[in-house]
């Protein structure tokens, strides 16, 4: 398997959503929340595409590790009737990431994360890109119930042009 870091244009997105806060506990930490977005799919008929675990507050200096925010997201396709109140419909903009897809049973994601990291601190230092969003997750299905899904993580940070502005 080749892990390699590529920018790529990822298409906007309409997701539906529930909001986590807390601290990070690990790889299971958001299955509730994606498990009740999926009932709820499944429920009213939804055809769902792509899973994203979305890191709202990544960065936020001085944040403190209980109000930290992460989202479970999965994209829909076609009209959904209004979910209810727990679960928000939002929608992922169009925009230029910097993505790797890796399987974590061959390469540590650890390493993963923390290469892309190095990589931007490094195209900003050049002056070619900086951050411009929540690092994100994505997933072709459900990463507990589909081996495919777990294999094949596609890890993305959104970037823009350095000097680009908001």
């Amino acid at each position: 398997m080749v892990v390699d870091i590529v920018t790529k244009r990822e298409p906007g997105r309409r997701v539906i959503v529930r909001t986590y806060t807390g601290p990070w506990t690990g790889d299971d930490m958001l299955r509730p929340e994606f498990t009740e977005l999926e009932s709820w799919a499944t429920d009213n008929n939804v055809k769902t595409a792509r899973w994203f675990r979305i890191y709202l507050d990544k960065y936020e200096i001085g944040m403190p590790a209980d109000r930290r925010r992460w989202w479970a997201s999965i994209e829909y396709k076609g009209k959904i009737r209004a979910p209810p109140a727990r679960i928000e419909t939002n929608f992922l903009q169009p925009q230029l990431v910097a993505s790797v897809t890796f399987d974590p049973k061959v390469v540590s994601d650890r390493l993963v994360f923390h290469g892309l990291e190095c990589w931007l601190d490094w195209r900003t230092k050049l002056g070619e890109f900086e951050e411009a969003g929540p690092t994100r997750e994505v997933f072709v299905g459900n990463p507990w119930t589909d081996p495919s899904a777990k294999s094949q993580i596609e890890l993305q940070v959104p970037i823009r042009k350095a000097g680009a502005g908001s």
